[in-house]
Protein backbone atom coordinates (compact mmCIF):
# COMPACT_ATOMS: atom_id res chain seq x y z
CA UNK A 1 0.00 0.00 0.00
CA UNK A 2 1.34 3.63 -0.83
CA UNK A 3 2.23 5.25 2.29
CA UNK A 4 0.68 8.66 0.32
CA UNK A 5 -0.29 10.77 -2.39
CA UNK A 6 1.79 13.19 -3.59
CA UNK A 7 0.61 16.55 -5.93
CA UNK A 8 3.01 19.08 -7.34
CA UNK A 9 2.56 22.73 -6.02
CA UNK A 10 4.45 25.60 -7.42
CA UNK A 11 7.10 22.87 -8.78
CA UNK A 12 7.62 21.61 -5.62
CA UNK A 13 5.95 18.06 -4.42
CA UNK A 14 3.67 17.88 -1.75
CA UNK A 15 2.14 15.14 0.42
CA UNK A 16 -1.70 15.22 0.14
CA UNK A 17 -3.01 14.33 3.90
CA UNK A 18 -6.50 15.08 3.80
CA UNK A 19 -8.83 14.70 -0.01
CA UNK A 20 -12.88 15.41 -0.17
CA UNK A 21 -15.35 14.04 -2.44
CA UNK A 22 -19.14 15.98 -2.88
CA UNK A 23 -21.66 13.85 -1.77
CA UNK A 24 -25.43 14.89 -2.18
CA UNK A 25 -23.77 18.64 -1.77
CA UNK A 26 -21.64 17.64 1.33
CA UNK A 27 -17.86 17.34 1.34
CA UNK A 28 -17.06 13.83 2.50
CA UNK A 29 -13.68 12.82 3.57
CA UNK A 30 -12.07 9.99 1.67
CA UNK A 31 -9.91 7.88 3.96
CA UNK A 32 -8.85 5.14 1.11
CA UNK A 33 -8.98 5.79 -2.68
CA UNK A 34 -8.35 2.99 -5.43
CA UNK A 35 -7.26 2.55 -8.74
CA UNK A 36 -7.48 -0.29 -11.31
CA UNK A 37 -4.31 -2.34 -12.01
CA UNK A 38 -4.60 -5.25 -14.18
CA UNK A 39 -7.97 -5.78 -13.44
CA UNK A 40 -7.31 -5.45 -9.65
CA UNK A 41 -8.30 -2.65 -7.32
CA UNK A 42 -4.80 -1.52 -5.32
CA UNK A 43 -4.79 1.30 -2.91
CA UNK A 44 -3.25 4.67 -3.98
CA UNK A 45 -4.17 6.73 -1.29
CA UNK A 46 -4.77 6.40 2.25
CA UNK A 47 -5.71 9.20 4.76
CA UNK A 48 -4.36 9.09 8.61
CA UNK A 49 -4.68 4.83 9.03
CA UNK A 50 -3.19 3.11 12.21
CA UNK A 51 -0.64 0.30 11.52
CA UNK A 52 1.60 -1.91 12.42
CA UNK A 53 4.68 -1.30 11.16
CA UNK A 54 6.86 -3.89 12.55
CA UNK A 55 10.46 -3.13 14.50
CA UNK A 56 12.75 -0.77 14.09
CA UNK A 57 17.21 -1.64 14.68
CA UNK A 58 17.82 -2.68 17.59
CA UNK A 59 19.55 -0.44 20.85
CA UNK A 60 23.07 -1.12 20.92
CA UNK A 61 22.29 -2.13 24.50
CA UNK A 62 19.40 -3.32 26.59
CA UNK A 63 18.53 -0.27 29.71
CA UNK A 64 15.74 0.39 31.47
CA UNK A 65 14.52 3.78 33.02
CA UNK A 66 15.74 5.78 30.39
CA UNK A 67 13.75 8.72 28.91
CA UNK A 68 13.05 9.52 25.72
CA UNK A 69 11.79 12.47 23.49
CA UNK A 70 11.39 14.62 19.97
CA UNK A 71 13.29 17.18 18.33
CA UNK A 72 13.09 18.13 14.37
CA UNK A 73 13.36 14.99 12.26
CA UNK A 74 14.87 12.77 15.01
CA UNK A 75 13.06 10.61 18.24
CA UNK A 76 15.78 9.98 20.79
CA UNK A 77 16.02 7.91 23.47
CA UNK A 78 19.07 8.75 26.26
CA UNK A 79 20.54 7.25 29.36
CA UNK A 80 19.06 4.26 31.57
CA UNK A 81 21.21 1.40 33.49
CA UNK A 82 22.37 -2.04 32.02
CA UNK A 83 21.54 -5.48 32.99
CA UNK A 84 25.25 -5.23 34.54
CA UNK A 85 23.78 -2.46 37.09
CA UNK A 86 25.63 0.65 34.94
CA UNK A 87 24.35 3.36 34.31
CA UNK A 88 24.35 4.55 31.01
CA UNK A 89 25.09 8.00 28.41
CA UNK A 90 24.26 6.31 25.36
CA UNK A 91 21.50 8.33 22.71
CA UNK A 92 20.04 6.56 20.08
CA UNK A 93 18.41 8.76 17.56
CA UNK A 94 16.02 7.53 15.03
CA UNK A 95 15.15 9.87 12.11
CA UNK A 96 11.76 9.86 9.99
CA UNK A 97 12.97 7.00 7.74
CA UNK A 98 13.60 5.01 10.66
CA UNK A 99 17.17 4.79 10.40
CA UNK A 100 19.15 4.70 13.55
CA UNK A 101 22.27 7.17 14.56
CA UNK A 102 24.38 7.50 17.78
CA UNK A 103 24.58 11.36 18.34
CA UNK A 104 27.23 12.36 21.25
CA UNK A 105 26.63 10.82 24.71
CA UNK A 106 25.02 12.71 27.61
CA UNK A 107 27.28 14.39 29.45
CA UNK A 108 27.09 12.77 32.59
CA UNK A 109 25.46 8.51 32.49
CA UNK A 110 22.35 8.52 34.57
CA UNK A 111 18.87 6.73 34.60
CA UNK A 112 15.59 7.86 35.87
CA UNK A 113 15.64 10.90 34.00
CA UNK A 114 13.55 12.94 32.17
CA UNK A 115 12.91 14.28 28.50
CA UNK A 116 11.06 17.15 26.57
CA UNK A 117 11.54 19.37 24.06
CA UNK A 118 11.31 22.87 23.53
CA UNK A 119 10.77 24.27 20.10
CA UNK A 120 14.66 24.34 19.16
CA UNK A 121 15.71 21.66 21.59
CA UNK A 122 15.40 18.24 23.02
CA UNK A 123 16.40 18.30 26.98
CA UNK A 124 17.38 15.30 29.22
CA UNK A 125 17.67 16.59 32.77
CA UNK A 126 18.17 15.26 36.24
CA UNK A 127 18.64 11.82 37.17
CA UNK A 128 20.30 9.28 39.43
CA UNK A 129 23.55 6.88 39.39
CA UNK A 130 25.55 6.31 43.00
CA UNK A 131 23.97 9.89 43.68
CA UNK A 132 21.39 12.21 42.64
CA UNK A 133 22.03 14.37 39.46
CA UNK A 134 20.98 18.43 38.33
CA UNK A 135 22.21 17.50 34.89
CA UNK A 136 20.57 18.81 31.63
CA UNK A 137 21.85 18.26 28.36
CA UNK A 138 20.43 19.88 25.24
CA UNK A 139 20.57 18.53 21.65
CA UNK A 140 19.01 21.09 18.72
CA UNK A 141 17.45 19.46 15.70
CA UNK A 142 21.42 18.60 14.43
CA UNK A 143 21.67 16.18 17.32
CA UNK A 144 24.24 18.63 18.54
CA UNK A 145 24.83 18.12 21.96
CA UNK A 146 25.30 21.51 24.64
CA UNK A 147 24.55 21.83 28.35
CA UNK A 148 22.69 24.34 29.89
CA UNK A 149 22.59 25.91 33.28
CA UNK A 150 21.85 23.03 35.43
CA UNK A 151 18.60 22.17 37.97
CA UNK A 152 18.41 23.96 40.46
CA UNK A 153 18.57 20.96 42.94
CA UNK A 154 19.95 17.35 42.16
CA UNK A 155 16.70 15.43 41.75
CA UNK A 156 14.99 12.40 40.02
CA UNK A 157 11.48 11.46 39.51
CA UNK A 158 10.54 14.56 37.74
CA UNK A 159 7.65 15.62 35.20
CA UNK A 160 8.58 17.15 31.69
CA UNK A 161 6.43 18.52 29.50
CA UNK A 162 6.50 21.35 26.21
CA UNK A 163 4.09 24.32 26.31
CA UNK A 164 4.64 27.25 24.33
CA UNK A 165 8.20 27.81 23.73
CA UNK A 166 9.39 26.03 27.17
CA UNK A 167 10.42 23.15 28.04
CA UNK A 168 8.95 22.12 32.05
CA UNK A 169 10.44 20.63 34.62
CA UNK A 170 8.69 19.65 37.58
CA UNK A 171 8.83 18.67 40.75
CA UNK A 172 11.08 15.09 41.92
CA UNK A 173 12.77 14.43 44.29
CA UNK A 174 16.02 12.69 46.20
CA UNK A 175 17.26 11.30 49.29
CA UNK A 176 16.43 14.76 51.44
CA UNK A 177 12.45 14.84 50.25
CA UNK A 178 10.92 16.15 47.64
CA UNK A 179 10.57 19.57 45.67
CA UNK A 180 7.82 21.39 44.19
CA UNK A 181 10.22 24.07 42.00
CA UNK A 182 9.28 24.33 38.44
CA UNK A 183 12.03 25.24 35.88
CA UNK A 184 11.35 26.24 32.38
CA UNK A 185 13.96 26.27 29.37
CA UNK A 186 13.70 28.62 26.56
CA UNK A 187 14.01 28.20 22.70
CA UNK A 188 17.67 29.79 23.92
CA UNK A 189 17.89 27.88 27.00
CA UNK A 190 17.48 30.72 28.91
CA UNK A 191 16.05 28.75 32.87
CA UNK A 192 13.60 30.78 34.40
CA UNK A 193 11.32 29.49 37.53
CA UNK A 194 7.58 29.77 37.79
CA UNK A 195 5.22 29.91 40.81
CA UNK A 196 5.90 26.30 42.25
CA UNK A 197 3.11 23.10 42.14
CA UNK A 198 0.93 23.38 45.15
CA UNK A 199 2.27 19.84 46.01
CA UNK A 200 5.69 18.58 46.36
CA UNK A 201 6.05 14.95 44.88
CA UNK A 202 7.10 12.81 42.20
CA UNK A 203 5.41 12.77 39.13
CA UNK A 204 4.56 9.87 36.74
CA UNK A 205 2.76 11.68 33.82
CA UNK A 206 2.99 14.52 32.46
CA UNK A 207 1.40 15.99 29.06
CA UNK A 208 0.17 19.29 26.47
CA UNK A 209 -2.74 19.82 25.49
CA UNK A 210 -3.67 23.52 23.91
CA UNK A 211 -2.29 26.13 25.70
CA UNK A 212 -1.14 23.94 28.67
CA UNK A 213 1.22 21.67 30.12
CA UNK A 214 -0.22 19.69 33.30
CA UNK A 215 1.55 17.55 35.57
CA UNK A 216 -0.12 14.94 37.61
CA UNK A 217 1.26 14.40 41.74
CA UNK A 218 1.79 10.24 42.64
CA UNK A 219 -0.37 10.61 45.53
CA UNK A 220 -4.32 8.90 46.32
CA UNK A 221 -6.02 11.74 44.70
CA UNK A 222 -3.58 12.29 41.92
CA UNK A 223 -3.53 16.16 42.08
CA UNK A 224 -3.08 18.27 38.88
CA UNK A 225 -1.68 21.57 38.28
CA UNK A 226 -1.40 23.05 34.72
CA UNK A 227 0.77 25.98 33.35
CA UNK A 228 -0.05 28.34 30.29
CA UNK A 229 2.29 29.79 28.10
CA UNK A 230 3.21 32.67 30.11
CA UNK A 231 4.12 29.93 32.58
CA UNK A 232 0.95 31.27 34.79
CA UNK A 233 0.06 27.84 37.19
CA UNK A 234 -3.67 26.98 37.50
CA UNK A 235 -4.88 23.43 39.27
CA UNK A 236 -8.09 21.52 37.41
CA UNK A 237 -10.05 19.13 38.43
CA UNK A 238 -7.68 16.33 39.82
CA UNK A 239 -7.17 12.67 38.46
CA UNK A 240 -9.58 11.38 41.06
CA UNK A 241 -7.39 8.16 41.16
CA UNK A 242 -3.77 7.86 41.96
CA UNK A 243 -1.56 9.26 39.79
CA UNK A 244 1.12 6.66 40.60
CA UNK A 245 2.66 4.09 37.75
CA UNK A 246 0.08 6.46 35.11
CA UNK A 247 1.34 7.76 32.07
CA UNK A 248 0.13 10.34 29.34
CA UNK A 249 0.12 11.51 26.21
CA UNK A 250 -2.00 14.13 23.49
CA UNK A 251 -4.20 13.76 20.68
CA UNK A 252 -5.76 16.66 19.37
CA UNK A 253 -7.80 18.86 21.96
CA UNK A 254 -7.24 16.41 24.56
CA UNK A 255 -4.35 15.10 26.94
CA UNK A 256 -5.64 11.72 28.01
CA UNK A 257 -3.77 9.97 31.29
CA UNK A 258 -4.09 6.61 32.10
CA UNK A 259 -3.02 2.65 33.50
CA UNK A 260 -3.24 3.82 37.07
CA UNK A 261 -2.92 0.33 39.56
CA UNK A 262 -5.24 -2.62 37.93
CA UNK A 263 -7.65 -0.14 37.17
CA UNK A 264 -8.83 0.84 33.25
CA UNK A 265 -9.60 3.91 34.23
CA UNK A 266 -8.67 6.78 31.49
CA UNK A 267 -9.75 10.53 32.06
CA UNK A 268 -8.95 13.25 29.59
CA UNK A 269 -8.72 17.04 29.58
CA UNK A 270 -9.81 19.52 27.31
CA UNK A 271 -7.92 22.66 25.91
CA UNK A 272 -9.85 24.49 28.62
CA UNK A 273 -9.06 21.66 31.13
CA UNK A 274 -12.35 20.39 31.70
CA UNK A 275 -11.81 16.97 32.72
CA UNK A 276 -13.99 13.85 31.47
CA UNK A 277 -13.88 10.04 32.43
CA UNK A 278 -13.61 8.26 28.96
CA UNK A 279 -13.67 4.72 27.61
CA UNK A 280 -11.28 2.72 30.14
CA UNK A 281 -8.65 1.01 28.59
CA UNK A 282 -9.66 -2.57 27.50
CA UNK A 283 -7.20 -4.41 29.68
CA UNK A 284 -6.80 -3.52 33.32
CA UNK A 285 -2.96 -2.44 33.41
CA UNK A 286 -0.69 0.11 35.17
CA UNK A 287 2.67 1.61 33.32
CA UNK A 288 2.04 1.90 30.04
CA UNK A 289 4.16 3.26 27.30
CA UNK A 290 2.08 6.36 26.00
CA UNK A 291 3.09 8.55 22.54
CA UNK A 292 1.13 10.13 20.11
CA UNK A 293 1.10 9.95 16.09
CA UNK A 294 -0.94 11.28 13.67
CA UNK A 295 -5.08 11.56 14.95
CA UNK A 296 -4.07 8.67 17.75
CA UNK A 297 -3.05 8.12 21.15
CA UNK A 298 -1.48 4.84 21.92
CA UNK A 299 -1.42 3.49 24.80
CA UNK A 300 1.19 0.25 24.85
CA UNK A 301 1.93 -2.69 27.61
CA UNK A 302 2.02 -2.25 31.27
CA UNK A 303 1.41 -4.64 33.83
CA UNK A 304 -1.37 -6.66 35.02
CA UNK A 305 -2.02 -8.25 38.16
CA UNK A 306 -0.31 -8.18 41.74
CA UNK A 307 2.00 -10.43 43.51
CA UNK A 308 2.67 -13.54 41.76
CA UNK A 309 -0.12 -12.88 39.27
CA UNK A 310 1.48 -10.44 37.97
CA UNK A 311 2.70 -10.14 33.69
CA UNK A 312 3.40 -7.77 31.71
CA UNK A 313 1.20 -6.99 28.78
CA UNK A 314 1.58 -6.79 25.10
CA UNK A 315 -1.69 -4.77 24.67
CA UNK A 316 -2.13 -1.76 22.65
CA UNK A 317 -4.92 0.88 22.98
CA UNK A 318 -5.46 3.52 20.64
CA UNK A 319 -7.29 6.83 21.07
CA UNK A 320 -8.62 9.30 18.07
CA UNK A 321 -9.59 12.74 18.33
CA UNK A 322 -12.78 12.07 19.24
CA UNK A 323 -11.41 9.99 22.06
CA UNK A 324 -13.42 6.92 20.53
CA UNK A 325 -11.07 3.65 21.72
CA UNK A 326 -9.72 1.06 19.38
CA UNK A 327 -7.59 -1.80 20.22
CA UNK A 328 -4.83 -2.27 17.58
CA UNK A 329 -2.24 -4.62 16.97
CA UNK A 330 -0.20 -5.92 20.11
CA UNK A 331 3.40 -5.09 20.53
CA UNK A 332 5.83 -7.81 19.56
CA UNK A 333 6.56 -8.73 23.30
CA UNK A 334 4.98 -8.15 26.99
CA UNK A 335 6.85 -5.04 27.92
CA UNK A 336 6.28 -2.79 31.05
CA UNK A 337 6.19 0.88 30.57
CA UNK A 338 7.88 1.24 27.09
CA UNK A 339 9.33 4.29 26.39
CA UNK A 340 8.20 6.09 23.92
CA UNK A 341 8.31 9.27 21.28
CA UNK A 342 7.45 9.97 17.51
CA UNK A 343 8.66 11.22 14.76
CA UNK A 344 7.23 11.62 11.60
CA UNK A 345 4.83 8.85 10.67
CA UNK A 346 6.15 6.69 13.35
CA UNK A 347 5.41 6.00 17.24
CA UNK A 348 8.49 4.33 18.52
CA UNK A 349 7.92 1.52 21.91
CA UNK A 350 11.12 0.65 23.01
CA UNK A 351 11.93 -1.93 25.70
CA UNK A 352 12.34 -0.57 29.29
CA UNK A 353 13.69 -3.76 30.94
CA UNK A 354 16.47 -6.16 31.45
CA UNK A 355 17.10 -9.15 29.36
CA UNK A 356 18.00 -9.42 25.70
CA UNK A 357 18.56 -6.49 23.59
CA UNK A 358 14.77 -5.68 21.63
CA UNK A 359 13.94 -4.06 18.98
CA UNK A 360 11.27 -1.47 19.10
CA UNK A 361 7.90 -1.95 18.10
CA UNK A 362 6.81 0.64 15.34
CA UNK A 363 3.41 1.80 14.84
CA UNK A 364 2.81 3.81 11.78
CA UNK A 365 -0.40 6.45 9.87
CA UNK A 366 -0.98 6.22 6.57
Amino acid sequence: MAKGMWIGVGSVAKKVSKMYIGVGGVARKVKKAYIGVNGVARCFFSSGELSYYGTATAFSANRHNYAATTIGNYALFGGGQTASSTYSSVVEAYNKSLVKSTPTALSVSRYNLRATSNASYALFAGGYTSSYKNTVDAYNSSLTRSTPSTLSSIRDGMGAARVGGYALFAGGGNSGGYTNVVEAYNASLTKTTPTALSFSNNIDASASVGSYALFAEVGSAGTTNAYNASLARSTPATLGFSGSDINATTVGNYAIFAGEDDSNTVVSYNSSLTKSTISGLSVSRRDVGATTVGDYALFAGGRTGTGSSAANSNVVDAYDASLVRTTTNSLSSALQRPEAASVGDYAIFAANRYGSVLSPDVYQVI
